[in-house]
């Protein structure tokens, strides 16, 4: 790489923009002259391309003619980007000063690092204790298909300290790549449209022949928008549907089987009886619709609805 690389940072907007807006803001304040800027519009009900291309003509923009999910959208910005790496972020994020310098340090320190991901903050409340996000991942369980989060929680003090270490999985939120890697391990795959990109591509790229590592010195703020958390049964929909499509392409026989059996035996009664017991019709219609879509039913009307209805959520709920 030449001694001072461009960085192409990417990131997904759908809605308003006002996040986005100050993302860009946040980045400009950066001044770093090695970055250039891309914005994926991700088929906006109202193109806020035009304002905020006059607010921030110095960003690239491309507008998608429809909701193509978050490896999607990010994916259209590859053929265009020109940074030899790629930084990954999500609009409701701010970048906090030396992170690139940090992430790009480490990055040419270790030849072997496919992805590395900063250290994650809740955006900061006033009079609030910073907290940790994400600070790692440790690897799913091959049994229940599940993880943890790396220091979720705790006090962001916890880890003024921490060294860069090795972890399981990247946060989509934001990711660090070195362009080469796109030519062993390709892009993001785009049929998950929601969660579990970023473990797949994970995955992907250790098999092929480089780590996930995580900079906790180099730090990014996420607010984390309203939407994530009001998405209901979209949410319930593509957590379930994409956990067992990821166990599927990466867990080998017969521990597959094991998992197939804790989700007929254990995970299946109980969201069924959680579900019956707060009555949540639509999240327990959207849970076996979601199993359906592994057992033949691929080509239900169920999944084109739940797309439908997060881009009529998402356009209602700032994001």
């Amino acid at each position: 790489m030449p001694d001072t690389p461009k960085v192409s940072v990417i990131t997904v907007n759908f809605g308003p923009g006002h996040h986005t807006a100050a993302l860009l803001e946040n980045i400009r304040r950066l001044n770093d002259p090695r970055l250039e800027v891309w914005v994926v519009d991700n088929g906006s009900p109202e193109n806020p391309i035009p304002d905020l291309s006059a607010r921030f003509p110095e960003v690239h923009f491309i507008q998608s003619a429809f909701n193509r999910g978050f490896a999607g959208g990010n994916n259209l910005a590859l053929p265009e980007a020109t940074g030899d790496y790629l930084f990954f972020v999500n609009n409701d994020t701010e970048i906090a000063p030396g992170c690139i310098d940090k992430l790009l340090h480490l990055v040419q320190q270790k030849s072997k690092i496919g992805i590395v991901c900063p250290l994650l903050l809740h955006y900061p409340e006033e009079g609030g204790v910073l907290k940790v996000q994400y600070a790692g991942m440790t690897p799913l369980n091959p049994i229940t298909g599940r993880n943890r989060t790396i220091g979720s929680g705790e006090p962001a003090v916890n880890w003024k300290d921490a060294e860069p270490r090795t972890t399981a999985y990247a946060h989509g939120a934001a990711m660090f790549v070195p362009r080469g890697v796109l030519a062993s391990a390709g892009p993001m795959h785009e049929d998950y449209f929601l969660y579990y990109e970023e473990l797949d591509w994970s995955e992907r790229i250790r098999k092929a022949g480089y780590e996930i590592w995580v900079e906790p010195q180099a730090k990014v703020y996420h607010k984390e928008g309203a939407t994530m958390k009001s998405m209901g049964a979209v949410k319930t929909y593509f957590l379930h549907r994409n956990r067992v499509l990821f166990m599927r392409r990466f867990q080998k026989t017969p521990a597959l089987w094991f998992f197939f059996l804790h989700v007929l035996f254990l995970a299946a009664p109980k969201h069924t009886l959680t579900a019956l017991f707060r009555g949540d019709w639509a999240g327990l219609r959207a849970f076996w619709k979601a199993m359906a879509w592994h057992l033949g039913a691929k080509n239900n009307t169920f999944g084109k609805i739940i797309v439908q209805r997060l881009e009529n959520q998402r356009a209602a709920v700032s994001v």
